[in-house]
């Protein structure tokens, strides 16, 4: 039996015998140990699943708080937007309209002038002495001839002011008008102008204003041309004289709308001196045009 028992490959060792109550005892407590152990398995494969319950919970909450901070990033970006829209488009109105506000300005400005000059019945001014009545024009038209009054229209209107001098110390006004009518016959050149103030400060219109005279060279189509007398070389005018002709000027200048800039010597033309004073004193020629603003309306 001994020898059976050891052929046939038994797990129990050798001279050692165990009872069948022991044998069952030794079976029941690796049952037991078998099921503390699956018992424990079954605890430990249970726990993580908690754990992760827990966890899942968590990311739930940040993502439910990550999703506000976005929403509440997409409000703030969308009313910022639709802020610096409406900015926009109120200053794009506001834009506009002080845009349309300065043409129409502009539009009315040059509505008025051109009213003002071609709505009476000169065109623009023939004579000036009704138009300027404090100022005491005398009208003695040249009689029309090729050398003094052409009476060749201003086609390019009024849009310069030009100042002369004589040229011929102690010169009246009367004296100069009547130079320019002598050339009618004498035909020794061609010189005018629209207006000449004596020494006294008389004023003599020669050429109505709505002609062409001869004096401004280039200029002479879009300009009028006043000559002042002066009493000797240095070609200085008297203060009557340069009084008259600051009002005179003024005068015109705001009749026709004539800025600072297009109030000229005969000089800024061609370069002549003339009129000799204001080119040898540029000082005083800026100061001539100071009192020609203020005396504008």
């Amino acid at each position: 039996m001994g020898d059976e028992r050891q052929n046939t490959g038994s797990i129990l060792p050798k001279n050692k015998y165990y009872s069948s109550d022991s044998v069952r005892a030794k079976v029941g407590q690796s049952n037991q140990s078998n099921n503390k152990d699956g018992a424990s398995r079954n605890n430990k494969s249970r726990n993580p699943q908690r754990k992760r319950k827990k966890k899942t919970s968590n990311q739930r909450i940040r993502e439910r708080q990550l999703l506000a901070r976005k929403n509440k990033m997409i409000a703030i970006v969308t009313v910022a937007f639709f802020f610096v829209v409406t900015v926009l488009c109120i200053g794009r109105a506001i834009f506009s309209k002080a845009k349309d506000n300065a043409v129409t300005n502009n539009d009315t400005k040059e509505e008025s002038i051109v009213d003002k000059i071609f709505s009476k019945n000169i065109e623009p001014i023939k004579g000036a002495a009704a138009v300027f009545p404090d100022l005491n024009i005398t009208e003695d038209f040249l009689t029309i001839n090729e050398n003094s009054r052409p009476g060749t229209e201003l086609k390019g209107g009024v849009n310069y002011i030009v100042i002369h001098y004589t040229g011929n110390p102690g010169s009246t006004g009367q004296g100069n008008r009547n130079y320019f009518e002598s050339l009618k016959d004498s035909g020794e050149t061609q010189a005018s102008s629209h207006f000449v103030i004596g020494l006294d400060g008389e004023i003599i219109q020669c050429i109505p204003l709505d002609e062409m005279c001869y004096a401004s060279n280039k200029r002479n189509d879009d300009s009028l041309a006043i000559e002042c007398c002066h009493p000797d070389k240095t070609g200085n005018f008297t203060d009557a004289t340069y009084n008259n002709c600051v009002y005179l000027v003024a005068a015109l200048a705001d009749y026709y709308d004539i800025d600072r800039d297009h109030i000229i010597r005969h000089y800024d033309v061609t370069g002549k001196e003339c009129p000799k004073y204001f080119v040898d004193h540029e000082d005083r020629w800026e100061v001539f045009l100071d009192f020609v603003d203020k005396y504008r309306k």
